[in-house]
């Protein structure tokens, strides 16, 4: 499936990655096979609808994070996951393309961890869909959970174009990737409603221009909410985890 995207209007075509992005001249053979990708589509769609029912019904609250590969996303759930402890009972379901490495890093952390990994019957995709986070389900005890949070990825297309069932999109971003990522992957950017920007204690260290990142990203996504934070030192994570845990209504907070 990663040979392919869906648009903000819905339309959905294939392309080989790396080549000339051209939406003309697919020939006879595009009719067919965007009638392919959009059944499939449509399959995940349902699939992340039963998703959300299942996490309504067990009254957790799931956050979808999202990223670049080395942003710091699984180094930023260590964190919040230690000043979390007591406070909410918190599942992960951890994608990864192969391995078991972040699982593990977060096993002793979180209430329950589930492991997916798309190269283990899935194709070795690039991302989450609702069928890979549905397969995950059964290995995490929702109705003993208050959150979950789905580490997806290390990617910044593909996750993006997937509904899983969440209730929020979240993604993180390290200063080390330039100030013109909002501008280069806007659908990431727009798809999110908070951007943890990582890593703040390296930029009196970096040639980066923080107020131009967020120009970018305000350009293509006025409301996304930001944090700024370290996952190293601490500083900011507080701020990020009231959100995780309760989103934009403070009552909400557990």
């Amino acid at each position: 499936m990663g040979r392919f995207h869906r648009h903000d209007d819905g339309t959905v075509h294939d392309h080989a990655h790396g080549g000339r992005h051209d939406h003309q001249g697919y020939g006879a053979d595009a009719t067919v096979r965007v009638e392919v990708l959009e059944e499939l589509f449509a399959e995940n769609d349902r699939v992340a609808a039963a998703n959300r029912a299942a996490f309504a019904g067990a009254g957790v609250r799931v956050v979808n994070l999202m990223s670049s590969p080395g942003a710091g996303k699984t180094t930023l759930l260590e964190r919040s996951l230690e000043l979390l402890a007591g406070r909410c009972r918190v599942g992960v379901l951890e994608g990864d393309i192969a391995t078991s490495l972040d699982a593990e890093r977060l096993g002793g952390r979180a209430a329950a961890v589930s492991l997916v990994n798309t190269s283990d019957g899935f194709g070795a995709e690039c991302h989450l869909d609702a069928v890979m986070v549905r397969s995950g389900l059964a290995r995490l005890p929702l109705d003993d959970l208050d959150l979950v949070v789905i580490e997806n990825v290390g990617n910044l297309v593909c996750p993006a174009e997937f509904d899983v069932g969440e209730e929020a999109k979240a993604m993180v971003y390290s200063p080390t990737e330039g100030e013109e990522k909002p501008l280069k992957y806007p659908l990431m950017f727009r798809a999110v409603d908070v951007v943890v920007v990582n890593k703040v204690d390296l930029l009196p260290h970096l040639d980066v221009d923080l107020d131009r990142f967020l120009a970018n990203l305000h350009a293509v996504n006025p409301a996304a909410r930001v944090f700024p934070v370290s996952a190293r030192t601490g500083e900011g994570v507080a701020d990020w985890c009231d959100w995780l845990v309760g989103g934009d209504d403070p009552d909400a907070a557990l």
